[in-house]
Formats: C-alpha cells, structure tokens, sequence
C-alpha cells in the first residue's frame, strides 16, 4: 500500500512540475492550470513565490509580477505619521517606491506613472484580476515594516476597509475559511484549506510584522498580535466577515510557536506560519507539526538552504530541485527572488511528499 501511494505521489509531482513548466509558456495570466491533479486542496500543494515583487527591478510593473505565475508575491508597506496614506517601499518610509500604477482597469495595465500607495498597488491587482477571470490563487504577502498606526486611520479595520473596496469579491477572507467554525484553527484542523478550483480568481492577505517594527523597542503591540486581536475581536461580535486578511506567525520556532503569544485566546487566529527556510530543512523545527495540523507555512530565503544556491538567478534545475526539496519538508510556498525563472515560479507539487516527489 505505501509503495502504491508512493508512486502515485511521484507521478502526481512529476505532472505537477510539467505543466507549471507549460504554464510559463501559455498565455499570460491564464486560468490556474498548474494544480498537480484535479481534486486538490490548497492546504496540500507547494507553491513559489517572490520577495518583494513591488521592487521596479525585478518587474517593471505589478501586472508584470502577477503575470509571472508566482504563488505568492510581496509587498512592504509603511505607516507611519511622517508620510500620508499606506506607504509601499522597501526602504523610503515616507514615500513610495514601487511598480504600482493605480489602473483603474485592465486597459491602463503597463500605462501609468508608478510609485503608487497600496491603493494603487490593489487597483492595478484588481484591474489585472477582472481580466483573468479564474486566474491562480495568489497570497499577497505584506509586510507592514512598522505596524499599524490606528491612531492616525491606518490600523486593522482601516486596511479591512482598503482591501475590500479595492479587491471586493476577489478577497479569500478569514470568514470563508472559518465556516460555521469558532475560530481558524478549529477550521483548519477539521477539515483543511478549500480545493484549489474553489479558490481560482481569489487573492489571500497574509500580515507579518516588519523589520522596522520588531527592531522598536517602543512597539509594545506588533502586527501579529495586533490583528490577531482584531480578529478574536470581531469573532465575538459577530463580524468576522469583516476582516480581509489572515496574520502570520513570524520566524520559525520549535514546538507550538504561537505560545509565544501570552494571551492564550488568540493563538487559535493564526494558521498561517511564516519563517526561515533553512530552520526548517536542517531540523531546528519539525515542519510535519504544520503538514499534520493543515497549517499554512511560507518558507523564506530558500536559496540559503544548505548547498546554497543563488539568491536570483540559480540554474533553473537547482530552483526546481529546492522547491521539491521544501515541499517535502511541508512548506505550503517557498520564497525567494528568482523571479528571472517563471517557469519554477509557475511550480505546484503535492506538499509533504519531498521523497516520492524526487522519484
């Protein structure tokens, strides 16, 4: 019996990686075709993604970046009162720097001045979006590099607002996930993450703290704690529907890392796990923890995994060969700037089946 299921998995991720290596050639933004088989859950699939993707160097435009096929792609965003709305840029913190136009259709895609807010960013995904109907999930990833600022309209329910004028019916919400359950975790561990068909033609929000922030020693409430309050919060009123986005815990971390969090009631909010790559692959941390649990874990600086590979441009089988690598070690999308490569950017293979996956 293990054997047969061995060599079906093989099979299974051998199909997976020949059509995401089609899915780099076919049209652009196609319909997500890259699902190793039919009847397969978002939670038990590996995926790609891309480090900063708003960054000009790496894609001229937004639209280019979710041209690429990535599963995931990342956007840092400051708040603080130095600059106005929702800042995207990696290290400017009262301005913007980026690849975001604001098209306010598909038309103005590529067309536009750049150097948008995270509104812009969200007009030009929604205005990509609307023209790739059942396009591939996509995790948008966003780091607030100093956490929220709610005192100055820039906190949890604030970014639920933006995300949802600007994303509507496109957004996967905490609410979709949690079904008639009591919280995410209670969700996840019954009965797992939707079928990838279910969640063609929507963007998951993915929140962690930044740089900037877990370097503050003033900032006493970080975004992860903060929007996992938020949550728990609405819960108890009743609105969960609200909420647009799902925090992270991040850096990895042995055993239960949520018991980082002293208030127990809110660590059932967080089934998304977001952390070194190479924490997980040499054994500081067990990874089958979240592959048993159906957690979500977005596995970072790939290309550091021991023999180290390149950070951008590695042989495209090098790139192949760490992302099955990760996936058998559970990562549900693994991170990192080949952004050069869309063909391993466009890779889905079975999550946890690292050994059958090799052959």
């Amino acid at each position: 019996m293990k054997r047969t299921v061995r060599t079906t998995l093989a099979a299974v991720a051998v199909t997976g990686l020949a059509v995401g290596a089609a899915a780099g050639a076919r049209a652009e933004g196609a319909a997500d075709t890259t699902a190793p088989a039919a009847a397969t859950s978002y939670g038990t699939t590996t995926g790609v993604g891309v480090h900063n993707a708003y960054e000009k160097d790496k894609y001229p435009y937004f639209a280019d970046a979710l041209d690429s096929g990535a599963a995931m792609l990342e956007l840092d965003v400051w708040t603080n009162v130095f600059g106005s709305s929702w800042r995207v840029s990696h290290s400017n913190p009262l301005g913007n720097d980026n690849n975001c136009e604001n098209a306010s259709s598909a038309a103005e895609l590529r067309t536009k001045p750049r150097n948008q807010n995270l509104a812009g960013c969200l007009s030009d995904i929604r205005a990509w979006h609307d023209a790739h109907p059942g396009h591939r999930p996509v995790l948008l990833k966003v780091e607030l590099k100093d956490g929220f600022q709610a005192n100055n309209g820039r906190g949890p329910a604030d970014l639920d607002a933006l995300l949802g004028a600007k994303l509507g019916d496109a957004l996967y919400r905490p609410a979709d996930l949690a079904g008639g359950h009591a919280t995410l975790d209670a969700a996840v561990r019954a009965g797992g993450w939707p079928q990838r068909a279910d969640l063609a033609g929507k963007f998951l929000v993915e929140l962690i703290p930044g740089t900037v922030e877990e370097g503050n020693p003033a900032d006493k409430l970080w975004t992860d704690r903060e929007y996992a309050t938020h949550l728990r919060n609405l819960a108890a009123a009743g609105r969960l529907r609200q909420a647009a986005a799902f925090p992270a815990v991040h850096k990895a971390q042995a055993g239960d890392p949520r018991e980082r969090y002293s208030d127990a009631s809110l660590r059932p909010w967080f089934v998304l796990f977001d952390g070194d790559a190479s924490a997980y692959a040499n054994g500081t941390v067990d990874p089958r923890w979240y592959g048993e649990r159906n957690y979500f874990l977005v596995m970072t600086d790939a290309h550091n995994v021991p023999p180290a590979i390149d950070a951008v441009r590695p042989t495209e089988s090098q790139a192949r060969d760490r992302v099955t690598l990760l996936a058998g070690r559970y990562a549900s999308v693994v991170s990192a700037d080949w952004y050069p490569l869309p063909t391993v950017l466009s890779m889905v293979v079975p999550r946890g089946g690292g050994s059958a996956a090799q052959g």
